[in-house]
């Protein structure tokens, strides 16, 4: 099991560092919230009956990287919002876990964010449901060491100095590495860091490796760093090719309150998603181009990289849930959620199931 050997507290996961700040949000705002379950069954029945936009003014809250909000950027940026009929806002902040404290405050009822964002939330009972994944994002979670970093075989991680926020979503690709490889990770010796703080630790050799996500580990490799693997793909002499290591995703969610109040609205928004997942996937430089101006963070070169780790799609997946409960389970062991919450009870896929009908 990972250990940190600089510190003495138990993990975090990066989206759990606030957990207290989420708690005390949805304490203050239960007034405000819905009560129930993503299984409700009135969804339709609050909607018209001619199916149109119950509101057509919506706020949407992304993150700034290509993993989590490439189809919320490309559909504004291509009209799809306006020609559903939507006039959208979108907040784009700069970091995941602040996404978290958003859905919980219920500033975001629309949101973007990943598994672990929702996991976490209903663990401690703040209502919110995936009604669309956006991506499969385990390819951009991953783990790269130092270009002086000599390795033979995954055994020679052992002893070695790695840098990971602690928890992140990366560890269970790391975990899994060394289940199947035979690693012992008692013997590595974990630091809490910062991916930028990663970034430089590395490029000065302060440090091994480095276990993030993107952007960093394309930053990393530019920098010169050798990639080893990540929850895909692995580049190890024993391991080379796809590897199954994790199962993480970028999602679409939405308060229950909304979902219950505004399906036809929240339709209208997939609709637009679902159109923006295909003009990703069919006119790759195009998205790639309106992507780069939108996030400046990144060199065009390094926009195409990290998209080129993702798969853009929609469609909900076995491994979506296996993936899902894995990362519950491990987050449960690592005592950072309080409950592991039924995946029926932060999902509902109705609408998106007659969005993709419609196609």
């Amino acid at each position: 099991m990972i250990k940190y050997k600089t510190i003495n507290a138990k993990w975090l996961l990066s989206i759990l560092a606030i957990s207290i700040v989420l708690l005390m949000a949805a304490c203050s705002n239960e007034a405000g919230s819905s009560e129930g379950t993503a299984e409700d069954d009135d969804i339709q029945e609050a909607g018209t009956d001619d199916g149109a936009l119950e509101v057509t003014d919506v706020t949407m809250y992304g993150v700034i990287d290509t993993q989590v909000s490439a189809q919320q950027i490309i559909a504004d940026e291509m009209g799809f919002f306006e020609d559903e009929g939507l006039n959208v806002t979108n907040h784009i902040v700069q970091s995941g876990p602040d996404i978290g404290p958003l859905i919980a405050s219920g500033d975001a009822q629309l949101s973007f964010e990943t598994t672990i964002t929702n996991i976490s939330l209903s663990a401690i009972d703040v209502p919110n449901v995936i009604v669309a994944p956006m991506a499969n994002v385990s390819g951009t979670q991953a783990v790269i060491a130092h270009p002086d970093f000599e390795i033979t075989s995954a055994k020679d991680i052992e002893g070695a100095t790695i840098g990971m926020v602690q928890g992140a979503g990366v560890s269970v690709a790391v975990q899994n590495m060394a289940d199947e490889l035979g690693v012992d990770l008692d013997t590595v010796n974990f630091i809490n860091m910062s991916p930028t703080d990663q970034i430089a630790a590395l490029d000065n050799g302060n440090i091994d490796m480095m276990a993030a996500w993107e952007p960093w580990i394309t930053i990393g490799l530019d920098q010169g760093a050798e990639f080893l693997f990540s929850g895909r793909v692995a580049n190890l002499p024993e391991k080379e090719g796809d590897v199954d290591w994790m199962q993480f995703y970028s999602t679409f969610q939405v308060t229950q309150q909304f979902l219950d109040e505004n399906p036809n609205t929240v339709k209208a928004v997939l609709r637009a998603l679902s159109r923006a997942t295909d003009f990703i996937n069919d006119n790759r430089e195009e998205a790639i181009d309106i992507l780069d101006e939108k996030l400046q963070n990144l060199t065009r070169e390094q926009v195409a990289e990290v998209m080129s780790r993702n798969i853009y799609s929609m469609e909900v997946t076995d491994d979506m849930r296996e993936g899902s409960e894995v990362i519950a389970n491990f987050m449960m062991e690592m005592d950072n959620i309080p409950q592991i919450p039924d995946f029926e009870s932060y999902t509902n896929f109705e609408l998106l199931q007659e969005v993709l009908a419609e196609k």
